[in-house]
């Protein structure tokens, strides 16, 4: 079988790995190579593999009919357009780091910790012309205690379980070809913009009293990214709280607290 792989982040690199060492041909990859540091961009290079541009690796599908058996999307930050959906033999599978079809969009794992939910997972869904709607191949859930959990630590969880979501899609491809799958209906679900989620960050100053500040501020913690808390004259300043701060101790320090 013959692959274009999209994906960023370490979860990828490793998961791109895996892939060549189940005898998958990796034609190209697509990822944030712009940025020199990036994980699945050095283990490309490392695997010989070649690193393009989405556009580039367009044109190589459009150049090589019939040649790419699937697309895969870990973790990849841009729309997917017609050509990848449509040429591949069997078409291209996205892995969403939420539960589909009620989680859609950015904002996840925020929205996880600020609902209270108690379970959480990662979806294993074709593509289709619109975002993370495209029909279910299957779905990975978990357990999870939003009183303890930070959107970084939900994070690390949740990839856990979807590098075996991958793992398993990726084995069913090869032994089947293209899956069985249920199509989403769009009343099922929300979508959630990367605004929404800036705007879910934000507290507001006049109105702390109906926040809870230690959920937010879990909801939303991520280093290095901004998380909860407050702009002042047009500078954005992130919370944290005790019990962060206790979590990134060096466990080799002493500190009376």
């Amino acid at each position: 079988m013959k692959i274009i792989f999209m994906g960023r982040k370490k979860y990828a690199a490793e998961i791109l790995e895996w892939t060549i060492n189940q005898g998958i041909e990796v034609a190209l990859v697509c990822t944030d190579s712009q940025f020199p540091n990036s994980p699945t961009a050095q283990k490309a290079g490392s695997l010989g593999i070649p690193v393009v541009s989405i556009e580039e690796a367009e044109n190589y599908i459009n150049k090589h009919p019939d040649e790419i058996d699937l697309v895969v999307s870990y973790l990849y930050w841009k729309k997917i357009t017609k050509t990848f959906i449509d040429e591949p033999r069997y078409g291209c599978i996205n892995f969403h780091p939420a539960i589909l079809p009620e989680w859609r969009g950015t904002a996840g794992y925020n929205i996880a910790i600020l609902n209270k939910l108690s379970e959480w997972g990662a979806t294993a869904h074709y593509v289709d012309e619109n975002i993370d709607t495209g029909s279910i191949i299957k779905v990975y859930k978990f357990n999870f205690d939003y009183r303890i959990e930070t959107a970084y630590s939900l994070e690390k969880k949740t990839q856990n379980i979807q590098m075996e979501l991958y793992k398993s899609t990726i084995l069913d491809v090869l032994e089947k070809g293209k899956l069985e799958c249920v199509p989403q209906r769009e009343e099922d679900g929300c979508y959630i913009s990367k605004k929404e989620m800036v705007d879910m960050m934000k507290l507001d100053v006049n109105n702390l009293d109906k926040e809870d500040l230690d959920l937010k501020i879990r909801a939303f913690w991520f280093p290095p990214y901004d998380g909860a808390g407050i702009e002042i004259n047009g500078k954005y300043y992130t919370l944290v709280n005790h019990e962060i701060l206790k979590s990134l101790q060096d466990k080799d320090t002493t500190a009376m607290v």
